[in-house]
């Protein structure tokens, strides 16, 4: 048994620990082998046809070995263990080793090895039939020898025992110095191969007796050995076959999912070693790609070419496979690259972007060229996951945030992640403190919004604020992030109609009437769950329906326009008004605002923070006024802060108006004393 693993070189940084193992494994071995030379002759005597009969094939079946498949490599098998086993059991140790050591000289020559290398290999056979030699010992140094009649009862337990210590001890020899090799875990080194080895191995071991009881009958019956040598063989070879196609995807040649895994933890595992010694890694990059459109050419061509494009993209991808990289198709259109040694992210996102240059030719296909895209996520060892799970968890989210930006490549960043375990105990918690009766974390705060013409206060905007027992305040756009993509947004949107709901109702008994804006999700335009509680609890409360109003931004219609503008047509018919917010940072809002049921939009923030201070913006606050002038909705202004900004909003003929300017978001009862305490700002005045 050899295994390929073990170069002619190994790593500068392991390379005293192994190559004192292998010195030392040599020096026991030739001990061995020096001590048994005198015996060769006179055994070689005895029985000299049936001797030779088994030495010389010894010294040529080994021009095909077995090999097997491992975790890292292939390990070989030589049959010439089959007949050298059978001279242990027939002339005793020494022939047995200087036949063995003769073939492996052989090998060495036809195969170029090292010297070090070729004095392992004998060193390890010698120290294996030394200890199945010291078991036979036990009973007779050789049951099978001249004069055997057959084996005994007692004699056929000691040689199944000498067999398995001879592969027990061969074992071990072998895969100790993979793993001085490779490093990892010792006790997966020793493992790895194992299943396939004792099938093999110790299939020719067992054939050692049989071959030796017929030679005991007549030497001429010693070359029907081939036959089930042979059929040793073709067993180890389809073994190894099926192994080898369990881990391809079968349209491309790729490595496929489980291929993936085992790379990508044997290449942690060698990382984690050089890292314990000490060593400076390079970073393990996996990429995960994702085609662009392949449905389409799926519907509109057929699986058939859908076939080809798949087959002619794992092409590509190989080509543009770093040196030591590694492709592999996880399923339908989706790849993956390994890419090991790199010295940072921006190196993986370098190679990412790369690849999409090569996805960027047309393919043919039946005669037409298509345009294949795709998007990639990049995940790195160690920083974005210590294993397989972790790495493509990770990578698998920066692919769908580069997706969700309309970017071909994305790092992945914690941010984007929507179910870190940062992000999963704080969404745990706001369900908790949603659900919980009583619980006084959350609250809704209320802004003013000021008609500009007469300085009145006309309404208020709800906004979520979530008190943390131990995080404190949450940042609003945090809070919306963690809970947006999950059922909690349902539990949110109940609460800030209720609450909202009832708060505007006791405003009213109060004698405040202003109306309240409230924002909702996309999912809540989705489901269409919030036509009916908002109809139910306008009934319970007897508010009217123009005292609410529903914000919606661009983003949340065009995420699916039909199913959205269905509920907001049934919102509309309850009375309840409709604000499209952030006005002008979406796409075809002109065609939003011929296609909607508006009453108002709202200008975003980021044009009227700035239009004092840049002409662009300013132009584009002035042209939404008049364009929604034009069209009867009413415009509100978010974020202003200054009365600089306040006074160009009346000059360019602005509704209404929110922002610091005039309030910051307040709780309920505050609203009430600060409405108290309000007064009018005077155009009249001059401008501080």
């Amino acid at each position: 048994m050899e295994p390929s693993t073990l170069r002619n070189a190994a790593p500068p940084e392991r390379r005293g620990l192994f190559f004192g193992y292998v010195t030392v494994t040599s020096l026991l071995g030739g001990l061995i082998v020096v001590t048994q030379v005198p015996a060769v002759p006179h055994a070689s005597t005895v029985a000299p046809v049936a001797f030779w009969l088994m030495a010389l094939p010894a010294l040529l079946v080994d021009a095909r070995p077995f090999s097997t498949p491992g975790r890292r490599d292939a390990s070989v098998v030589f049959p010439s263990i089959c007949f050298t086993f059978a001279i242990l059991l027939r002339w005793g140790l020494g022939p047995a080793i200087m036949v063995q050591t003769a073939a492996v000289i052989i090998v060495g020559l036809r195969m170029h090895y090292a010297l070090w290398r070729a004095a392992f290999n004998a060193a390890q056979y010698a120290l294996s039939f030394g200890a199945a030699y010291a078991v036979l010992t036990l009973v007779d140094p050789t049951p099978l020898g001249p004069g055997s009649s057959g084996p005994a009862l007692g004699h056929v337990a000691v040689i199944l025992a000498a067999a398995a210590t001879w592969f027990v001890v061969n074992h071990l020899l072998v895969y100790t110095a993979v793993w001085l090799r490779f490093g990892g875990s010792w006790w997966g080194a020793i493992r790895s191969a194992f299943g396939h080895e004792v099938l093999t191995t110790g299939s020719l071991l067992l054939l050692g007796p049989i071959l030796t009881v017929a030679a005991l009958e007549s030497a001429a019956l010693i070359p029907f050995i081939f036959v089930p040598l042979y059929a040793v063989e073709r067993m180890a070879r389809l073994s190894t076959e099926q192994e080898r196609t369990a881990l391809l995807d079968p349209l491309t040649g790729l490595a496929n999912r489980k291929a993936l895994l085992t790379e990508v933890s044997d290449q942690i595992t060698v990382h984690a070693e050089r890292a314990s010694d000490g060593q400076a890694t390079p970073r393990l990059a996996l990429l995960l790609l994702d085609l662009d459109r392949f449905k389409h050419v799926n519907d509109a061509l057929g699986h058939g070419v859908g076939d080809q494009l798949l087959v002619e993209i794992g092409d590509r991808l190989r080509r543009a496979a770093p040196p030591g990289g590694f492709v592999a198709r996880l399923g339908g259109d989706e790849f993956a690259i390994l890419a090991p040694g790199l010295p940072d992210a921006a190196a993986g996102q370098g190679l990412a972007m790369g690849v999409i240059e090569t996805l960027s030719e047309p393919v043919l296909l039946d005669g037409l060229p298509v345009d294949v895209g795709g998007s990639i996520g990049v995940a790195v060892y160690p920083e974005h996951g210590a294993d397989f799970a972790a790495l493509m968890r990770h990578a698998d989210v920066a692919m769908y945030d580069a997706k969700h930006r309309g970017d071909a490549v994305a790092v992945y960043v914690p941010e984007s992640d929507h179910n870190s375990p940062e992000r999963l105990g704080l969404l745990a918690d706001l369900r908790r403190a949603l659900e919980t009766p009583g619980c006084d974390e959350i609250a809704l705060y209320y802004q003013p919004q000021i008609e500009l013409h007469t300085g009145e206060v006309v309404g208020v905007e709800a906004l979520l604020r979530w008190r943390h027992p131990v995080r404190g305040m949450v940042n609003p756009e945090d809070l919306i992030r963690v809970a947006e993509h999950t059922a909690v947004m349902r539990l949110i949107t109940r609460r800030v109609i209720d609450d909202v709901v009832a708060q505007v109702a006791k405003w009213a008994t109060d004698g405040i009437l202003v109306r309240a804006a409230l924002n909702v999700s996309v999912r809540d335009l989705h489901t269409g769950e919030i036509v009916e509680q908002l109809a139910a609890r306008l009934g319970e409360s007897g508010l009217p329906p123009d005292r609410l109003q529903l914000e919606i931004t661009e983003g949340a219609l065009m995420a699916d326009p039909r199913r959205v503008l269905a509920t907001i047509a049934r919102v509309s018919a309850l009375g309840v008004a409709i604000s499209l917010d952030d006005f002008g940072t979406g796409y075809s809002s002109l065609q939003h605002l011929r296609r909607l049921p508006l009453t108002e939009v709202k200008v975003d923030r980021s044009f009227v923070l700035g239009m004092a201070a840049d002409t662009d913006d300013a132009a584009i606050v002035r042209s939404t006024i008049e364009l929604a002038g034009a069209l009867g909705l009413r415009v509100v202004a978010e974020g202003v802060e200054d009365e600089r900004t306040w006074r160009m909003l009346v000059a360019a003929g602005c509704d209404t108006a929110q922002g610091w300017f005039f309030a910051r978001p307040m709780p309920g009862d505050e609203f009430v004393a600060w409405l108290a305490r309000y007064r009018v700002p005077r155009l009249d005045r001059p401008a501080a």
